[in-house]
Order: C-alpha cells, then sequence, then structure tokens
C-alpha cells in the first residue's frame, strides 16, 4: 500500500506541465513587476516620490491579485498550448486573459484600498500584456532564428513557391517554421500583378510565370514548389512546362483537399508527374449511375489482371457488387489483384480464374456455373510490333476470344457485355488495330441480331465439334431469351500501363540512356488508368446496345515531348545528360491515332468528355458467316492472313510497302 502511494507520488510530470509551472512562476514575476514599473513611471522613475498610501496598497495588492490571474489565466488555456507552433491563435487567447485581468485588477484595487493614477490601470495593464507575451513567443522567435541561419548555409535548398495565394502562404509558413527542413524559400510567382514587388513573411513576390526562368537564374533557385491547387489543367501545363526549362526539382501540391483540410505542408507535396503535363481536364464521372448499376450484380473482368482490367476490379469491388470475377490468362498478374483486394475489400465475395478466352468450353463451364451479369471484357494483345510479328496470334486471341466470350456472355443472361477496345482500331495500319476493329463489328453484329430476334442465326465457332453445342436439340429455345447489350469503349493510349511507352522510357533512362522515339513527330492521345475504368464504367450505365464510345481526350501529345519532360522530370537534360535516338517506326506504327473513323458522326452523352460513334454500316450476315473461316485460317497460321483481314474489314491499309490495296464497294482485297 504504502509503496503504491510511493510510486504514484513520485511519477514524473509530463513535458508540457514543466512547462506550464514555469510560465505560471514567470507570470506571477511578470505581474510583480509590471505594476511597480508602472507605479515607478508615474512618479518620474524616483522610488521615494511614490505617496506611501499607494505603494502599501500595491504591496498588499498584487500577489493574491497574482495568483488570482494565474488562476483566470488557466481557464483561458494559456498553459497548454504548443508554444512552438504559437500563433494568432494564442495571441488573441493572451490578450483576452490579460486583459481581462487588467480590468479585475482596476476595479478591485480601487475597491478595497484606495483609487491610483490613471495611468497606473493603463501603464501596468499594457506592460502586463507585454510581458505575459515575451516568454511565450520568444520560444518560437529563438526556433525561427535558428531556422534561419541553417537555411542561410550554402547547402540548403533555395526554393521558388509559385503561387501567392492561401496554398503559398501556408507553405512557405511551413518551411520557414520547421527545424526539419532546411530549405530557404528566396521567391515566389503570381501571375497577379497587384502582387508583383510586394512581401510575405520577407520572401519577394517576383513577377509572374513568364519571370520563372529569370528569377530561378537570379535567385540561384534549386527547387520549385507549384501551390496552386485550383489550377486548371492547361495552366498547370503551361506552368510545369516552363519550369521543366529548368534544372529544378518539381513539386507541387496535389488539389484542393490539401488545402481545405489544412495539409498544405512540404510533406504533403508531391513530385510532379508526367500525367501533369498533359493539359488535359480528368474525366468526372457520376460515380452515383456506376453504383447503382453494378450495385448486387455479378461482375465478370476478362484479363483482369492487366493494367486496364485490374483497375476496373479495384473500382468494381469499391461498388459493393453481389461477386466479382477476375478472369485471366496469366496467374501472376491475377493473384497480385486477389491479394490486394482481399485486404482492401475483406468482403467481397470474390473469385479468381485462370483461362484463356481463346478456349470456348472453359468459358462455357465459367459463365454456366457463374451467370455473370456484366461482362468487361479487356482480354487482348495489345503490342502493335509483337503482333505484326505473329499477326495469327492477334487474330485468335483478340477477335476469335472477343467472339467467343461474346457467345458465351448471351447464352448465359448476360445483361450488359463491355469490349475494351482501342483509337488503334480507328483505320488501322496494324494487324493489333485491325483485330480490334474485328472485336468492335463482332459485339455490333451480335447487338444487331439480338434486336432483331435473330440470335439463333449467330454462328457458334467451334474448334471441337460436337463437343460444345449450345442448341443440341436443335429447337433453337435457347436463343429466345437473349437480351444481351453489347458495347465498345474507344480511348488512347494509357499512362503507365502495360503497353505503354512511360515504363520503357522510365527504365531507359534508369539505364542512363539513350531514350528511343520512333519518330520526332509522331503524336498519341493518352489518359491516366482510372480515367479509362471510369470511361468503361460510365459506358456499362448509358449503354442501349450497338454504341462505340469514345472519349474527347484533348489535344494529342508528341512523344518526343513527352520523352523530353519525362528526362527533365527525372533530373537530367534531354540531348546532354541522357541522349534522345529516333529509331524509326516500327511495322504497322502510325505517326498519329484517330479517335473516330472519317465516316463516324458524334452524338453527345450526360458527361461532356464521352461521345457515342454511329456505328459504320456493314453486311453482317456475311462478315458473321466469314469469322469461321477467318478462325481457321487464324488456328493454322495462315500466311495470308492479312489479306482475310482487310477483306473483312475495309478500312484496314496494311503499313507494308509490298502489299498492294484494292478496293471494291464493300471490302478490301490484298493483290
Amino acid at each position: 500500500m504504502d509503496k503504491d502511494k510511493g510510486t504514484s507520488f513520485n511519477k514524473r510530470l509530463e513535458h508540457w506541465q514543466i512547462v506550464a509551472l514555469c510560465l505560471m512562476v514567470c507570470d506571477v514575476i511578470s505581474i510583480h513587476l509590471s505594476y511597480f514599473l508602472a507605479l515607478w513611471l508615474r512618479f518620474d522613475c524616483v522610488y521615494s516620490h511614490i505617496p506611501k498610501q499607494y505603494l502599501l496598497s500595491y504591496i498588499f495588492f498584487i500577489f493574491p491579485y497574482a495568483i488570482c490571474s494565474v488562476i483566470l489565466f488557466w481557464f483561458f488555456r494559456m498553459y497548454r498550448g504548443m508554444w512552438r507552433y504559437a500563433s494568432y491563435n494564442e495571441l488573441l487567447r493572451t490578450f483576452a486573459g490579460s486583459m481581462t485581468a487588467a480590468v479585475l485588477h482596476a476595479v478591485l484595487i480601487t475597491a478595497f484600498f484606495v483609487r491610483m493614477p490613471l495611468s497606473y490601470y493603463i501603464w501596468g495593464g499594457g506592460t502586463q500584456l507585454v510581458l505575459l507575451l515575451i516568454p511565450r513567443f520568444s520560444f518560437r522567435l529563438l526556433l525561427f532564428y535558428r531556422s534561419v541561419r541553417a537555411k542561410q548555409d550554402e547547402t540548403a535548398g533555395r526554393v521558388m513557391i509559385i503561387g501567392a495565394g492561401q496554398a503559398g502562404q501556408l507553405l512557405l509558413r511551413d518551411i520557414q517554421t520547421s527545424d526539419s527542413i532546411h530549405d530557404r524559400v528566396v521567391c515566389i510567382i503570381d501571375d497577379n500583378p497587384n502582387k508583383w514587388n510586394r512581401i510575405i513573411e520577407g520572401v519577394p513576390i517576383v513577377g509572374g510565370r513568364d519571370d520563372i526562368l529569370s528569377a530561378v537564374e537570379k535567385y540561384h533557385v534549386t527547387k520549385i514548389y507549384l501551390a496552386i491547387p485550383s489550377a486548371s489543367a492547361e495552366d498547370k501545363k503551361e506552368i510545369l512546362g516552363i519550369c521543366s526549362e529548368t534544372d529544378c526539382k518539381l513539386m507541387q501540391l496535389p488539389g484542393m483537399y490539401q488545402l481545405i483540410q489544412g495539409q498544405v505542408s512540404v510533406s504533403a507535396m508531391k513530385d510532379v508527374a508526367i500525367e501533369d503535363l498533359l493539359g488535359r481536364e480528368p474525366i468526372k464521372t457520376d460515380m452515383t449511375e456506376v453504383f447503382n448499376f453494378i450495385h448486387g450484380k455479378t461482375v465478370l473482368v476478362t484479363g483482369g489482371g492487366g493494367s486496364i482490367g485490374s483497375e476496373l476490379c479495384r473500382q468494381i469491388a469499391a461498388h459493393d457488387p453481389k461477386r466479382l470475377i477476375i478472369f485471366d490468362i496469366y496467374e501472376n498478374n491475377a493473384y497480385a489483384i486477389q491479394l490486394e483486394l482481399r485486404k482492401k475489400f475483406p468482403e467481397l465475395k470474390l473469385e479468381t480464374l485462370i483461362g484463356s478466352v481463346r478456349d470456348s468450353r472453359r468459358l462455357m463451364d465459367v459463365f454456366t456455373e457463374y451467370r455473370p451479369q456484366i461482362v468487361y471484357h479487356a482480354a487482348a494483345h495489345k503490342h502493335v510490333p509483337l503482333m505484326e510479328d505473329s499477326p495469327n496470334e492477334a487474330i485468335k486471341n483478340n477477335a476469335i476470344g472477343t467472339y467467343k466470350t461474346a457467345y458465351a456472355a448471351m447464352l448465359n443472361g448476360c445483361e450488359r457485355f463491355v469490349l475494351i477496345s482501342t483509337d488503334k482500331a480507328v483505320n488501322p495500319t496494324n494487324i493489333m488495330g485491325a483485330s480490334k476493329r474485328l472485336c468492335e463489328m463482332i459485339v455490333q453484329s451480335f447487338d444487331a441480331k439480338i434486336k432483331a430476334g435473330r440470335a439463333s442465326e449467330i454462328p457458334q465457332l467451334f474448334t471441337h465439334v460436337g463437343e460444345e453445342n449450345a442448341d443440341p436439340d436443335g429447337t433453337g429455345e435457347v436463343f429466345r431469351s437473349v437480351k444481351t447489350e453489347f458495347v465498345a469503349v474507344r480511348f488512347g493510349n494509357v499512362l503507365g500501363s502495360n503497353g505503354s511507352v512511360i515504363p520503357i522510357f522510365k527504365k531507359q533512362i534508369e539505364d542512363g540512356g539513350p531514350v528511343t522515339v520512333t519518330h520526332p513527330d509522331i503524336i498519341r492521345y493518352f489518359m491516366t488508368v482510372s480515367e479509362a475504368v471510369s470511361l468503361v464504367m460510365q459506358a456499362g450505365t448509358y449503354a442501349k446496345g450497338g454504341e462505340i464510345f469514345v472519349l474527347d481526350m484533348g489535344s494529342p501529345v508528341k512523344i518526343d515531348t513527352l520523352a523530353r519532360n519525362l528526362i527533365k522530370l527525372s533530373g537530367f537534360r534531354p540531348d546532354v545528360d541522357i541522349k534522345i535516338v529516333y529509331s524509326g517506326l516500327r511495322p504497322g506504327e502510325k505517326l498519329y491515332e484517330e479517335k473516330l473513323m472519317a465516316e463516324e458522326g458524334l452524338r453527345r452523352t450526360d458527361n461532356e468528355l464521352i461521345h457515342i460513334g454511329c456505328p459504320i454500316p456493314f453486311d453482317t450476315d456475311r462478315f458473321l458467316e466469314e469469322m469461321d473461316a477467318l478462325m481457321s485460317a487464324a488456328y493454322s497460321n495462315a500466311k495470308d492472313i492479312r489479306a482475310r483481314v482487310a477483306e473483312m474489314v475495309p478500312t484496314y491499309h496494311p503499313a507494308n510497302p509490298e502489299v498492294t490495296i484494292v478496293k471494291d464497294a464493300r471490302y478490301v482485297a490484298l493483290v
């Protein structure tokens, strides 16, 4: 018992409690000193001139008043602040507490002792406030002085902040007051002329974006922080484009969220990513519509382990499906996304299945067992040069795989089938693009047949004849309840995906170069993975069947410019530190990609960045009949597979100087 008491009695005080006790002692001394100085000053700084009645009143009143003031200050929370971060709020509390105590001093000493000279009350209260503030803010001033001294070190970073608004000021204050940050802000840039030649926290605002390069040179800037979270994508692109001409390290505040949440600090800054230089506002989708569409349904994603497929799985999992099925041929990727989703969504009913979209028996088993209501078909070969070397594989996997998956979906009650397509399907010059155009024509043909009530006329492609007949009794009953809606979503290159140039460029930069660009004038449309997936999911909510959804991706980007910006963002100089080599266009590669064929028109949707391409008419009956022959040719590894594809895809123009294309009214033949 006695031991427990001793332990409790000897319990160490917290650090803030020790600081509070020290402040209380300082306050008692400050109160005594302030009112004595007021009395001493009133009588010409001569102690013997102070009348006895005033002196005795001060002596008998001041200590009880000091104790009562300390108690009052406690209720004003003047002893619980973190004074190393003392700011406007602490100043207000100290002012309010001191003035309240001064008023009580004047009332009580007059009521119980004697009416003191007026200057005693004024000078006493004012001096008391000053003496109370000195110990509270001196610690912060000391830290600030030490920080400034540290930042004057030649090794410290010299920072330019772009943006003199609220975010810029908060960032500046964080850099100046933090004892763990040894950078020094030397200048500020802002496009508002009214702010030019003015000073914030001792730092000059030197001009607008046109003055960035000259200011970097004049102030020897080594780091640039962009602190304009409300800037448009176009403005951000232009500013970062100017900054990338320097050798400075670039960082930026991610967005308005950090400003609203009060998270504006150096730790909240992020590196400038290559997508920040695209100059396009991110796509905004109404996720409420997507939630209502996905909620409570069984969803299948083919190619679910790929860059697009895995992001689809992440967003679908977040919208509370009844069940999510990942279907992929590559088990490593499928396993990786399975682990991620099980950790993030432990309640998700998840199935991860290995299989190929070429295998109709495996597809039939999966669709029969799980009966998915929504299918996102992302499985495909996407690498243009590789497919040029293996054209039959492009047809087997992309076209025939899409056909078999769509057929299985149609027979097993699927409500919506969404094909992931590409802008390379527009006037294709390579077999990969042509195979994706075949995929679009497949889903359009399926949709047309179903809408016409003629689903039974869609041929079933057999690789194992007799083992997978969808209508074994020949009655056609299985086709009478088919209501699947088929749509396609077409977009450009996805930043950071497996087929993107960005990972290739980054690896080349890591290896010290050179960075290989096929042609100095080659251009491409770009979007982020999350944007692409948002579009795909939005397409599922807008679909009525047969549409090709097209994203307005803004202005195309020169790959050469992209490579140079990526080198600069990595801290190197193009053609100096890292060489850029032009390797020439690869087989089947175009200088530019198109979003729509010339024959296709556009219709708007509720999302102004998503449009619908009007389908190009073609003979669906003949097309579907020729798919069987095309499959046989592909599985036979036919040498003339390009000629067969060109007969079925009138817009296919192989980029091969040895091939001559002859057109008729509906088809293209190779001679």
